[in-house]
């Protein structure tokens, strides 16, 4: 049996990938401070899908690691780093807290597994997309419904340039660096997932993070649902099965995978538009859904496609669930939970 810690487990991401361990058998050990809204659904969700003895639960902030912590890190086969602020606007209104829960959050983490005199777990970290900031020097093709690259029909790979764009991209980015650059001085089995736009079960998509779950949710709901933009901005989403898959992969790998960076998304045959989706829910749900347009957000790419090559060739991993496909399956969620989602959101 592994034990597996993840921080942010009571998150979208978290959450998802601590059912998946414990439906292995493997022991997982829950480290959040519960300030996200759902936490406590999730937390008492992982319950009902736990044996005895295999989940245990640390409420903590990796901001002042309790001393706690620090022999769950030396007892652990692996370490998911998925607590972090995830929202651009956020970050903008306040820079510190930003910072201080993605970039010190995770310089923490990682000096509890250097300086371990135990395990030295493998260490997942998941970053983003927007490490590579606006990217304004690559030539887009405006069409009727949506951008696309003009000169990367297999999207971005991972020798992208940085280029921190927001708060968010500057304190995802530096905890990224971190990641890597442990992996190299110190010897960390350490991978860095730059992701896409991940969703799927439970995620308690808002207005400023989870784009695709919360159109559907206000779509459900009845809620006003605001495009900042044009709608054309056009992302590879991944469903987060598929999302789970990966990490799976590069832990049956890790030789392989450690000191990596890796982009994980849909990849080019799961790319859609804030427009592109508004449409197939409009479709799906036989209704019109009325929206309204503000002005862009800081750093927003007007397209961004992962290359998802280098995972598949050092993994053997891609995406099984077809964008469509992955919608209708959360659509079929949302609508079986809407009261829970109606009175937390």
């Amino acid at each position: 049996m592994r034990k597996v810690l993840i921080t942010g487990a009571a998150g979208f991401i978290g959450v998802n990938a601590a059912k998946r361990y414990l439906e292995r058998g493997d022991e997982v050990v829950v480290f959040d401070n519960l300030s996200r809204p759902g936490a406590l659904e999730n937390l008492a969700w992982l319950r009902e899908h736990a044996s005895p003895g295999r989940l245990r639960i640390l409420i903590g902030d990796a901001r002042m690691p309790p001393p706690t912590l620090r022999a769950e890190v030396e007892s652990s086969d692996a370490l998911l780093h998925f607590a972090a602020q995830v929202a651009v606007t956020t970050s903008v209104l306040d820079p510190r807290t930003d910072f201080e829960i993605n970039a010190l959050g995770t310089f923490n983490l990682l000096e509890l597994v250097r300086t371990s005199r135990g395990k030295k777990p493998v260490f997942f970290y998941a970053s983003t997309n927007k490490v590579y900031g606006g990217m304004e020097d690559v030539a887009t093709v405006e069409g009727e419904r949506r951008y696309s690259y003009r000169d990367f029909p297999q999207g971005i790979d991972e020798g992208r340039p940085l280029d921190f764009h927001s708060p968010y991209g500057c304190s995802k980015g530096a905890a990224d660096q971190y990641v890597r650059d442990y992996g190299r001085i110190y010897g960390l089995r350490s991978v860095v997932f730059r992701q896409s736009c991940i969703y799927g079960w439970r995620q308690f998509g808002v207005e400023d993070q989870g784009w695709v779950a919360w159109f559907i949710i206000a779509a459900t709901l009845g809620r006003k649902i605001t495009v900042y933009g044009d709608g054309k901005q056009v992302r590879d989403i991944l469903f987060v099965d598929d999302l789970v898959n990966v990490f799976d992969r590069a832990w049956e790998r890790i030789d392989t995978a450690a000191g990596r960076v890796y982009n994980i998304g849909g990849g080019p045959a799961n790319t859609i538009s804030l427009l592109d989706l508004l449409a197939h829910l409009c479709d799906r749900m036989k209704k019109p859904i009325p929206v309204s347009y503000a002005d862009w957000r800081p750093g927003d790419q007007p397209v961004y496609v992962s290359d998802i090559r280098r995972a598949e060739a050092d993994l053997g991993w891609k995406p099984a669930i077809g964008w469509q496909d992955g919608v209708d399956r959360l659509m079929r969620w949302v609508e079986e939970h809407k009261a829970m989602l109606a009175a937390m959101i």
